[in-house]
């Protein structure tokens, strides 16, 4: 009985579904409605007027700059009025992605003359507002704020109780149509009582010393260019060399006696300035402002302008000098990019406004190549000592010769993780290899400068092509794109070789070694000892953390979380994860030296593997890790009877005053 009714309740189910399948096919089947008409795209022409835009930095306690822009109106719209629209900056030149912190805007209206008209956000282009104006509208005043973070755990912290960094992309919208250039600016920036400033901007003339400080006039394009430091404590050092352009060194810190620089420190970064002119045998600003914070509260930035740079360096920067250096490359890396990447630009990375994507595939010039001159003018410069700067190389050849992620997956291809990763926290960084073209580039630009002087037996280096690409048009602060098959033309100028394929088979092919070619032709091998460097040992001490890369191939933080863990390693094979917490080794509770003499025991003949007690959020498990290798920490050891060509190029050059 039940075998009949269930075969009965089947076929009804049957023909019932075959009815809904023809009721169904009377119905047409959805359709993708069509996108809305894109914002126009930017014409290179002039906007009529300027702009007035006002920034009120002076709201410390709630971190938020409240902003008054004032655009005016193009005649042919105000005649008739139509949608008038503004956009907020996404793509930001340096961060080579799209960044712009459209997250912390907020409280917008909108006036035209003493009417208040209601705006419209793009529906496909978020960062875009429509806003309607009625006929005869000549000027359109927008009011909003911007709601920086009040903590890390937000974002960056850009305004705190003693300094602030105003990024003039984040605090302004511009009117969509025109190239940046093409739009001009007249900046008003508010400060609280009695602080100081530095920025690439220079001040209207006849403007009173004040609070509320207005710049003179500028296009669009050079205001977001020229973001600016401020604070309570605030010294200003002239840097500027014999018969140059103005340079100076404007710092702000979080406590005032962390501006006390010897005159011998302050001599260090005018080296920097007389260096890197010799390189590149021109200058391409009309006066230069390095902007530098000293502090644990701002966060941590380095981001290079055409006529400025955005720094951060610890808390010691100058009081505590022989423990500070692992960071001071970063103003010889930024400086650079005056030269390469603002005033030479790969023509993919080059856009019209701030919103038109961004495309990096030369990146390993643009970074790599700024990389290389970032070390090598801290050497020449005496910013890091010789020593110092070859045990960073040793870092940076061990790290990424033993780059997992080279298995499948070229160099160029790490060009686009700004856009893929945005910076954010990679469970694997090892594999997924990030962005590699920094520092790869590096080791890629050393190996180029030790080959053009072993081809021509000392006669040219990297500096003479460096002078060559980056040194024309002495002075002008007119960008120039290049190509990849520019830089190949410059280096055959300077030494003929198959340049081309050179850099093919380093940058577009999978390759299992990193680029230390250029190590061994200089007179150096990376080795491993069982004490880390002075570099090594300084870096973790900035860093607070503890690296264990190249032994059990992990790094953590003081309290013993791990913050990266390197595929394939006796930590990776043992099965640990970057976050999970190491509370004891071989029964005692966990600190470093604990660690550390049990790596060292370990590597005895016969000795048991290295057992930790690993926290993995609620969860405890025991791990054991049959590691006998002992404790590694890269260097380079001279290679005997051979020419110290690094001594060479890490050397000062004389310069004729």
């Amino acid at each position: 009985m039940r075998s009949i009714l269930f075969a009965g309740l089947s076929g009804l189910a049957v023909l019932v579904a075959m009815d809904a399948d023809a009721r169904a096919g009377e119905v047409a089947p959805p359709q993708q409605l069509p996108l809305p008409a894109p914002i126009p795209s930017a014409r290179d022409v002039r906007m009529p007027g300027t702009i007035a835009l006002k920034v009120d930095g002076t709201d410390l306690a709630r971190h938020i700059y409240t902003v008054h822009e004032t655009l005016p109106v193009a005649p042919e719209l105000s005649a008739h009025g139509g949608d008038f629209i503004v956009r907020y900056p996404m793509w930001v030149p340096g961060d080579h992605a799209p960044t712009g912190s459209i997250t912390q805007f907020g409280g917008l209206s909108v006036h035209a003359g003493a009417q208040a008209v209601t705006w419209v956000r793009d529906t496909v282009d978020i960062s875009a507002f429509h806003i309607p104006l009625p006929a005869g509208a000549t000027s359109v005043t927008l009011d909003f704020q911007i709601l920086t973070p009040v903590s890390p755990d937000v974002g960056r912290v850009v305004m705190t109780p003693d300094m602030l960094n105003v990024q003039w992309n984040a605090v302004a919208l511009y009117p969509a149509g025109y190239f940046t250039r093409g739009i001009t600016v007249s900046p008003t920036l508010v400060l609280p009582h009695g602080w100081q400033y530095g920025t690439a901007l220079r001040p209207r003339a006849g403007t009173a010393p004040g609070d509320s400080v207005t710049f003179q006039d500028t296009s669009f394009d050079r205001l977001v260019d020229s973001p600016v430091f401020a604070g309570r404590y605030f010294r200003r050092f002239d840097l500027t060399p014999p018969h140059g352009a103005p340079v100076s060194l404007d710092v702000v810190a979080d406590r005032p006696e962390e501006l006390a620089a010897t005159d011998a420190q302050v001599q260090a970064h005018r080296n920097l300035v007389v260096q890197a002119n010799a390189v590149f045998g021109s200058h391409h600003y009309e006066h230069y402002d390095f902007l530098l914070a000293l502090t644990e509260e701002l966060g941590r930035i380095g981001l290079e302008h055409h006529q400025s740079s955005e720094n951060s360096g610890p808390r010691g920067y100058f009081t505590k000098w022989d423990k500070t250096f692992p960071f001071r490359d970063l103003l010889p890396h930024e400086f650079t990019h005056s030269w390469n990447g603002k005033f030479r630009r790969p023509e993919d990375l080059w856009a019209a406004d701030f919103n038109t994507p961004h495309r990096g595939s030369l990146l390993w010039i643009y970074e790599g190549q700024t990389q290389y001159w970032g070390y090598v003018l801290a050497a020449r410069s005496g910013l890091m000592t010789p020593p110092q700067v070859l045990d960073a190389i040793a870092m940076v050849a061990a790290t990424y010769d033993g780059r997992a992620g080279r298995l499948w997956r070229p160099l160029v291809d790490t060009t686009n993780d700004p856009v893929i990763a945005r910076r954010t926290p990679l469970s694997w960084r090892s594999w997924q290899r990030s962005e590699d073209y920094y520092s790869e580039g590096q080791l890629l630009w050393l190996e180029v400068d030790t080959l053009l002087r072993d081809l021509s037996h000392g006669q040219h280096s990297l500096d003479e092509v460096a002078k060559r690409f980056f040194g024309v048009d002495d002075g002008s602060v007119v960008t120039h794109t290049y190509r990849r098959e520019d830089m190949i033309a410059a280096l055959n100028a300077v030494q003929p070789y198959d340049w081309a394929k050179f850099l093919h088979d380093r940058v577009d092919v999978v390759t299992r070694h990193a680029p230390l070619e250029g190590l061994a032709r200089g007179g150096y091998r990376l080795t491993f000892a069982t004490e880390p460097t002075p570099y090594l040992s300084a870096r973790e001490a900035l860093l607070k953390m503890h690296d264990y890369s190249f032994s059990l191939g992990f790094v953590l933080n003081q309290k013993g979380r791990l913050v990266n863990v390197e595929w394939n390693s006796p930590a990776w094979q043992a099965g640990l994860t970057m976050d999970e917490e190491i509370v004891a080794v071989n029964d005692y509770a966990f600190d470093a030296d604990t660690l550390s003499d049990a790596i060292t025991a370990a590597s005895a003949n016969g000795a048991a593997p290295i057992r930790l007690l690993v926290r993995a959020g609620d969860r405890y498990k025991t791990v054991s890790i049959p590691y006998h290798g002992g404790l590694r920490y890269p260097r380079l050891e001279r290679i005997a009877n051979t020419p110290d060509m690094l001594a060479d190029i890490l050397k000062p050059r004389e310069v004729t005053p």
